[in-house]
């Protein structure tokens, strides 16, 4: 099996940034960026500025797509079951589906709708891209960690590599890509929402304080609960996440910091929402979370 052509859902930072490296290393043709009638029509003449070069994106309509061999999601949480809709004219039985959506569900929900079998599970991590409007600029563009659980086919995975090289996006295959998945989540839940919740940039939030205090505390939490889980995630996770956060543009700031200084809801309830829901099934408290949760939809609901 090669997968030839793949359709994106969500034209947002990490929707855009791989859309444009598959375009440009494989072919225009490699891609499509699928969009209800409505946003179709808005979209076929815009224009994207990435990385200071302006550049016309392939879209399609999604009502009149067939079945593509790939269909990579790139949404925010909020907006994951009307792209679901999007993207079901673009799903057949042999279509690979990889998410590259934040947090540790969105596999699950997918799976849910269009079966698992065809899942491949994806961490995005080490990118600092910055989205704002119609620009995107990185310094880093990251990698992905992917990896199949139970039920997944090594030829579906052995495919996605094999595109993921074509298009010269990184990627590395893990053996525990849950654990992978839970060691982002507990990164996206400290410096996503630290940031947001303090108006602050990476390497603020890496300076000793208070938001340093609470980016550690929040992330300590995630630990607590992966345990409870069968996760098992260690202070030496924690150590490669912040490693990894020190290698970022010091002056970047993460996706929800972007979305609120957008003006936009953010992916709190993805974030401490989660963490306080999987605490409380195991008669455990996050009290980070729960401030980071209060702090942060107090400031939605001035922002948006």
């Amino acid at each position: 099996m090669q997968i030839k052509k793949a359709a994106i859902i969500g034209m947002g930072a990490l929707g855009l940034l791989y859309g444009n490296h598959i375009a440009d290393h494989i072919g225009p043709e490699a891609v499509d960026f699928l969009l209800g009638a409505e946003r179709y029509d808005k979209y076929l003449k815009k224009t994207f500025e990435i990385q200071g070069e302006e550049k016309k994106l392939p879209i399609a309509r999604a009502e009149q797509a067939e079945p593509y061999d790939l269909v990579i999601l790139a949404v925010k949480y909020g907006a994951i079951e009307s792209a679901f809709e999007t993207m079901k004219y673009a799903v057949g039985p042999d279509t690979v589906l990889l998410s590259v959506m934040n947090g540790i569900t969105s596999e699950d929900m997918m799976g849910e709708r269009f079966g698992r079998e065809n899942l491949i599970y994806t961490v995005a991590q080490g990118m600092d891209a910055m989205h704002f409007g119609d620009t995107l600029r990185y310094t880093k563009m990251g990698e992905l960690r992917i990896g199949i659980v139970e039920d997944g086919k090594k030829e579906n995975l052995d495919a996605v590599v094999d595109f993921l090289n074509r298009a010269k996006i990184p990627c590395v295959v893990e053996e525990n890509i849950r654990k992978r998945m839970w060691g982002k989540f507990m990164l996206n839940v400290g410096i996503n929402q630290t940031c947001m919740a303090y108006e602050c940039t990476y390497s603020q939030a890496l300076t000793p304080g208070e938001a340093n205090d609470v980016l550690m505390g929040a992330m300590e939490e995630v630990i607590q609960i992966s345990q409870a889980e069968g996760i098992g995630l260690t202070h030496a996770d924690l150590d490669y996440y912040v490693a990894i956060l020190k290698t970022l543009d010091p002056d970047g700031v993460p996706s929800m910091r972007q979305d609120g200084m957008a003006g936009r809801k953010t992916e709190v309830d993805m974030f401490a929402g989660t963490v306080i829901k999987i605490a409380e099934k195991h008669g455990m408290d996050a009290p980070v979370n729960r401030f980071i949760y209060k702090k942060v939809k107090e400031m939605e609901s001035e922002l948006c």
